[in-house]
């Protein structure tokens, strides 16, 4: 039996109640198909730096070096300060172990969760390569004559020709492996900021490599543009931390917003960290009422990175029918309990293998 160690860190606001049902589905998919995950649960959030003054501990990302994954349920809290939190965990992670690639599949599941008319199911199904370690976020900033009124705040993009080209190669290799429109998109803005030139360099170079992989390109507030008219134009696209950052989100509102949509962090071949895409949304803590099928679906994503393909895709598609049967009314907080989508989804992971056998 394959065996897994997976750190969790469920931390901050509905982080916990939703990983709680991600693990419970996990559980099922485990049972079923025969593997073994072994959680590995990590207290570091908001509360636990109220109570203790501990971040993210060295001894303890040591350990999380070692693990096969990790899951990450919410970070943040409005009492700390702004970016403490974000920046000592879940960039920690992305940095220093170097996760290049943010993985964000646009999907839609069910075609009335979108807010686009007459768009069905098989208009959005995207890909968003993100450049998950360079850009505006490397944290070179500075502030030149603070609280004065002339006062200049200053933010670095960095590019690298090196982390450029490795997540252009990325979405390159990953149009080939889906198998669907065999098209890549760049999305930057080389007409008014000079260093994306980098990226429109590099892209070409490297497209060349790949004969068989349509070259679209689009600046970012035109592809704002396409895939709110055009969404199924779009197969893989590639882009720069900070415009992946927004288009994102963009995204995640064409197939059913926040509470849908699943990410991965990943350095392929070594680790990876999965999470939805949500917030720590503190308003909704405690109250059983998030929705946790983004968590659920990031779940799946992690079954797929460990080569347990009939799994992830064995939560989809059981996602995927409760949606369009309407036993899931919707990915909005207080149309289920939280627990009461856990359970359907774990529920129906089982029934459907039970009655297969019969």
């Amino acid at each position: 039996m394959k065996q897994f160690d997976i750190a969790v860190i469920p931390g901050d606001g509905i982080g916990p109640e939703v990983t709680a049902e991600e693990l419970k589905v996990l559980d099922a998919a485990a049972e079923v198909y025969g593997f073994k995950l072994d959680y590995h649960p990590l207290p570091f959030g908001s509360e636990h730096y109220f109570k203790t003054g501990e971040i993210f501990p060295e001894k303890a990302f040591e350990e999380v070096k070692g693990m096969d994954a990790i899951l990450l349920g919410a970070i943040g809290d409005p009492r700390a300060p702004v970016g403490l939190i974000e920046y000592g965990i879940i960039a920690k992670m992305r940095f220093e172990l170097d996760l290049y690639i943010n993985l964000r599949p646009i999907k839609l599941f069910d075609e009335r969760l979108c807010p686009l008319k007459g768009k069905k199911a098989e208009d959005i199904d995207m890909v968003f390569i993100r450049e998950n370690t360079e850009d505006a976020y490397v944290g070179a900033h500075g502030f030149t004559h603070k609280e004065q009124p002339n006062e200049v705040a200053t933010q670095v993009l960095v590019y690298t020709r090196a982390g450029v080209e490795r997540a252009i190669r990325f979405a390159f290799e990953l149009a080939r492996t889906r198998n669907k429109r065999k098209k890549v998109t760049l999305i930057d803005k080389a007409n008014a900021m000079r260093s994306h030139d980098l990226w429109t360099r590099t892209f070409a170079e490297v497209g060349r490599e790949y004969a068989d992989i349509t070259q679209d390109h689009a600046y970012v507030d035109a592809a704002c543009m396409w895939m709110i008219k055009n969404p199924e134009w779009f197969d893989v696209a590639v882009t720069t931390n900070m415009f992946g950052d927004i288009l994102t989100d963009l995204g995640a509102v064409l197939q059913g917003g926040l509470g849908i949509a699943a990410s991965a962090n990943v350095h392929p071949g070594k680790r990876a960290l999965f999470e939805p895409i949500h917030g720590s949304a503190p308003k909704y803590a405690g109250q059983n009422t998030a929705s946790p099928v983004a968590a659920i679906m990031a779940g799946s994503m992690l079954l797929e990175y460990l080569d347990l393909k009939e799994a992830a895709q064995a939560i989809e598609a059981t996602v995927v029918a409760l949606l369009r049967s309407g036993r899931i009314k919707g990915v909005n907080s207080g149309l289920h309990a939280c627990t009461e989508v856990g359970d359907m989804v774990a529920g129906e992971l089982r029934s459907a293998v039970a009655g297969a056998k019969h």
